[in-house]
């Protein structure tokens, strides 16, 4: 197959109506533009937001709040959630996702402290807080930062 033989599919497109070709055609004269006034004009009409002279929504609300463009979002998966995986396990993002602990993990997974770690695993995350270390090597484990 050539990009010269793609064709639309059957019934996709339709042929394009020609406007103000005679009142025979049932839209002729002002080709479906009304009788008078500025959006019968070639050219006319007003852009997106004008409010016939009205000061506009979008400037009469405030604006509020920044967004900065350098923070990053991280996941936070609590250390009690790591329990469903077997001993002895690498537990990475990769691994969390097929198991569903992570759906999207955005710009990194962070291993948080809450509950307790029963099994001797070793975690690969992004970043650990200082409790979640203590706890995945009280249990035997090993916190690994990649």
């Amino acid at each position: 197959m050539n990009l010269s033989e793609l064709r639309p599919a059957e019934g996709s497109t339709g042929k394009t109506f020609r406007k103000g070709r005679g009142h025979g055609s049932g839209n002729g004269k002002t080709a479906g533009r009304g009788q008078d006034g500025q959006n019968s004009r070639s050219g006319g009409g007003t852009k997106p937001g004008f409010e016939g002279g009205q000061m506009p929504i979008y400037r009469r609300l405030p604006k509020r709040g920044f967004t900065c463009i350098n923070s990053k979002e991280i996941v936070g998966i609590n250390v009690a959630e790591l329990n469903r995986f077997e001993a002895g396990t690498t537990v990475s993002v990769d691994t969390m996702i097929e198991n569903g602990l992570v759906s999207n993990p955005k710009d990194g997974v962070k291993i948080l402290g809450f509950g307790e770690l029963t099994k001797k695993i070793t975690v690969q995350a992004n970043a650990f807080s200082q409790s979640a270390i203590e706890k995945i090597e009280a249990a035997g484990g090993k916190a690994e930062v990649i």
